[in-house]
């Protein structure tokens, strides 16, 4: 009897710390197992999509007591698209964004009130050491297609064109970028470059290029913000931020951009987008009374139209 309660006991003990063991083992299992990560995650090489939008609008009064313009036709448009390089520690983003808006009424005529477009492009690698930040080299070029005219006492002015006037920035920096959707780019030296290629404004000595030139150069210090992101189903949003200061002509007058996209779907192809874009250059003198100095430039559009979002592609190349 003592014999069996001595070998039951050993027995017992044994299968204790077999279970002990197994626990153990699987604990061990369980925290150095690798987690499967989602789709979204994975690694990829390149990454591309982007958002086109088309609105519409129009109006007409007869007979209507009180006032207003008897016809009125707006059309707005809108695209982006990105194209994102990853592999490795090297990092390639680029981005193009293209506005055009047109406004007819009896009273106004015909003017555009939107035309922009505009290709940025950002090349980084990474600093292991500084985990989410990169060296990076930036372009940008900005401008827009068809003459513009401000209205200055209700008269049509001639104020710019195609290539008139143009931005082109070279930019090496930092740039820390927390994921594809938001990036800060920081630059101590950068090449900005005003274009106005058009004779007549040249000889107006617009956008601070002397009279008779076709170019200004500038050297200063210049910040961009980027974020885009699609929140659900519904809501989008792009926005941009850029500032630049200029070491060689008052460079405490901050020149500022800034572009924002909201869309919310209403159905599968239908949505209501808002814009607002906002930009203050202290060389474009075209506003005050006599049309010669500076201001905070605004433009907010509203509208109701076709959103189709282009979609998000990821390839992945041996």
């Amino acid at each position: 009897m003592k014999k069996t309660f001595f070998y039951s006991l050993l027995m017992l003990i044994g299968l204790d710390t077999t279970a002990q063991v197994t626990i153990v083992n699987n604990l061990r299992t369980e925290t150095s197992r690798t987690i499967k990560k989602d789709a979204d995650t994975t690694v990829w090489n390149w990454k591309n999509g982007g958002l086109l939008s088309f609105n519409a609008a129009q109006g007409s009064l007869s007979n209507w007591a009180a006032g207003g313009d008897n016809f009125s036709l707006s059309i707005s448009s809108y695209f982006n698209y990105y194209f994102f390089y990853k592999n490795g520690r090297v990092s390639w983003d680029n981005n193009i964004d293209m506005n055009m808006g047109y406004l007819q009424t009896t009273s106004l005529g015909s003017r555009k009130n939107d035309d922009r477009y505009d290709f940025l492009s950002k090349y980084g690698y990474r600093m292991d050491s500084l985990g989410k930040w990169y060296i990076s080299g930036l372009f940008d070029f900005r401008s827009q297609f068809f003459d513009g005219f401000t209205y200055p006492g209700g008269v049509p002015t001639f104020s710019s064109t195609f290539l008139s006037p143009a931005y082109l920035v070279l930019s090496v920096g930092f740039d820390y970028k927390s994921s594809d959707k938001f990036s800060v780019f920081l630059s101590p030296l950068t090449s900005r470059t005003i274009i106005v290629a058009s004779n007549y404004l040249s000889k107006q000595g617009e956008y601070g290029v002397d009279t008779g030139k076709h170019t200004l150069a500038q050297l200063g210090a210049f910040v961009t913000i980027n974020y885009n992101n699609t929140f659900n189903k519904i809501i989008t949003y792009k926005g941009r931020v850029d500032l630049f200061s200029n070491y060689l002509n008052n460079p405490q007058n901050i020149n500022f951009f800034m572009t924002n996209q909201l869309s919310c779907k209403i159905t599968k192809y239908f949505s209501v987008t808002y814009g607002l874009d906002m930009i203050y250059d202290d060389n474009v003198r075209l506003f005050g009374a006599y049309g010669k100095s500076p201001g905070l430039q605004i433009k907010s559009l509203v509208g109701v139209g076709f959103l189709k979002p282009l979609n998000v592609k990821r390839r992945q190349f041996k």
